[in-house]
């Protein structure tokens, strides 16, 4: 009898294993360390998220997969493994302010905070549906305490309970469409099941549990029509979860979404590329038409994050390297983006000190704050797709991969959309810098120097892509060669 020893490779998920003991270390030191130092678990935090930065970038071309192929440590998982780290470290530098000035658990936050990363991490690398799922479960549950977290807002409380209630269902959507592709193939790793549609292409177990699982994947990156809990859920959350969950979770469901569609179920693309092409239309249209209709600051930029979906969305649906590489710059540019957007709403304070997001009272910002204006402008640029701003790459990038790809029509349909959107944008700077002020205008607070740095390095990054995008875009190539 022969013991088969299993592929215990912990170098390939380095990164996961620093951040999950750093989430240790931070939960066990907020016991003892005295209310007045707490602020130190936060540097703890951004140290180990560095550190896992760092080992991240150590396995750069490795290539290497552990633990029987389920998980993977290729560009393309590194890739987005960096953008999650990223968005983390800067949406814990917004956080540290949030809780000072709520008198909030702090260990208890950044610990969820780290435990939530470890999630996005494993679900970005992985190569199996059930690790994806585990990946997804371990990521969703501590944000659905993040997005309750201030306990004595009810809208805090709204959002959490209702992240939690439609994200049980999608994860049991998810789970029943693994199940049917098990049934259909007899195994829940990517490649086996590409091989087993090789011989068979026509599964109808497969095509249903496909179908099962573009659900999931759809709650969890907003897309049309599961994306209802967005704008709610992004207005009542704290800004800085706001800002996290836009960027990271973002990160890590398209980076399970490309390697179970493109990897696992290519055989079903002419089938799923167009059921896609239509999301992604709906998607694209009704996210910058909603936005066009809000008066709230953050449910503006919660429709925005909806549309941006749809974008991103082009690239899958090019099916070829250029769209894939061109889904990673965008990722990658819009996380900084979005993180400057939501920094610049958490200094934007009324008389009581809470945030102020009626766009109303955001009339002649840009006329007393002309820095802060002009740094809100420039993130809401980039979102349109103004050249000269990351914004502008991106969708350039996604709309001539989907060209080569055939999708002709869809491009078309995201120029159209970006058009609408620069409308609504627009406004926004007029209003800031056009519209006289109300009488009680709010004022602009920053609490510590920690704002002031997350708003400035975002900008800077937001500027330095548009103008200087080509070391990103080669290093998106590069993570983008593991297409098959």
């Amino acid at each position: 009898m022969s013991l088969s020893v299993p592929d215990l490779n912990f170098r390939v998920i380095a990164p996961t294993l620093i951040v999950a003991i750093t989430a240790l270390i931070v939960l066990l030191a907020e016991l003892v360390t005295p209310a007045h130092r707490k602020r130190w678990l936060g540097l703890m935090s951004l140290i180990g998220l560095l550190i896992a930065a760092g080992a991240t970038i150590g396995l750069w071309d490795m290539n290497a997969s552990a633990f029987n192929k389920m998980v993977v440590a290729d560009n393309f998982g590194l890739f987005l493994t960096l953008v999650i780290l990223l968005g983390a470290a800067l949406s814990i530098l917004l956080a540290m302010d949030f809780i000072r000035a709520h008198r909030v658990d702090q260990g208890e936050y950044y610990a969820l905070t780290l435990f939530a990363v470890v999630g996005m991490i494993l679900m970005a690398t992985a190569t199996d549906l059930i690790v994806i799922f585990l990946a997804l479960e371990l990521l969703s549950l501590p944000l659905y305490i993040l997005a309750a977290f201030k306990r004595e807002d009810s809208r805090s409380l709204e959002a959490g309970l209702k992240y939690f209630l439609l994200g049980a269902f999608s994860s049991a959507f998810f789970l029943y469409g693994i199940a049917f592709i098990f049934g259909g193939t007899g195994t829940t790793n990517l490649m086996k099941i590409a091989d087993a549609l090789t011989k068979n292409p026509r599964n109808d177990l497969v095509l249903l549990g496909a179908g099962l699982l573009l659900v999931g994947f759809a709650f969890k990156v907003a897309l049309v029509p599961f994306h209802w809990w967005t704008p709610d859920v992004y207005d009542g959350a704290p800004t800085a979860v706001t800002a996290f969950m836009s960027v990271a979770v973002k990160a890590a469901a398209f980076g399970a979404f490309f390697r179970a569609f493109l990897v696992a179920l290519p055989a079903l693309a002419p089938d799923w590329r167009i059921v896609l092409a239509v999301i992604a239309v709906l998607t694209m249209t009704l996210g910058n038409v909603a936005a066009l209709l809000q008066s709230n600051v953050k449910r503006m930029l919660a429709y925005s994050a909806v549309a941006h979906a749809g974008f991103i969305l082009t690239g899958v649906i090019a099916g070829n390297q250029p769209g894939l590489s061109a889904t990673l710059f965008y990722l990658f540019a819009y996380a900084f983006s979005t993180l400057g957007a939501f920094a610049v709403v958490s200094v934007v304070r009324d008389a009581n000190g809470a945030e102020e997001t009626s766009m109303a009272r955001w009339a002649g910002l840009g006329r007393r704050y002309p820095l802060v204006g002009v740094v809100f402008s420039l993130f809401l640029l980039a979102f349109a797709g103004i050249p000269l701003t990351s914004g502008f790459v991106s969708k350039f990038a996604v709309f001539k991969a989907a060209g080569l790809g055939g999708a002709i029509p869809l491009v078309i349909v995201g120029v159209l959309a970006s058009a609408i959107a620069a409308y609504f944008y627009v406004r926004v700077i007029v209003l800031m810098f056009f519209t006289d002020p109300p009488e009680d205008a709010p004022e602009v607070v920053t609490p510590s120097a920690l704002s002031v740095a997350t708003i400035t390095l975002t900008a800077a990054i937001t500027f330095a892509l548009g103008a200087l995008p080509q070391p990103l875009l080669d290093l998106a190539n590069n993570a983008a060669r593991f297409l098959p």
